[in-house]
């Protein structure tokens, strides 16, 4: 499910399943034993260089990036901001999901972006670690 400030988005055909009202923190502050996980975009500016990842715990994997731990895409083109998180019920349909938004085109993954969230506003300071 996309968080996002928009009803609904369609890109490239999809159209992801939103949660239906939750809080960002309640959304990002998942319980220890959900199985699920998170696809995610990061980037240093707007239009910037984009990073998909996966993760189980959003705001830890955040975190790392920030620190420049993690990923050496991320720390060698500074990628501090998120601009787009999607919950997945399974890790396993999170994967999936990565693995299709990285063979997307560029432009489609800025549709998608700019569709739910047009100001690319860094969506980390929305929760707490």
């Amino acid at each position: 499910q996309i968080v996002s400030d928009v009803d609904s988005v369609t890109v490239a055909g999809h159209t992801p399943n939103r949660h239906p009202s939750a809080s960002w923190v309640s959304l990002f502050c998942q319980p220890s034993h959900v199985r699920g996980g998170w696809t995610y975009f990061m980037t240093n500016h707007v239009r910037g260089v984009l990073y998909v990842g996966v993760t189980a715990k959003l705001a830890d994997r955040v975190a790392q990036h920030r620190r420049g731990e993690g990923s050496e895409f991320c720390r060698k083109y500074r990628l501090h901001r998120l601009v787009l998180a999607e919950w997945h019920d399974e890790i396993d349909d999170a994967i999936r999901r990565e693995k299709q938004l990285k063979a997307w085109k560029r432009a489609w993954k800025i549709e998608l972006i700019e569709q739910s969230n047009p100001t690319w506003r860094d969506l980390s300071g929305e929760f707490a670690d």
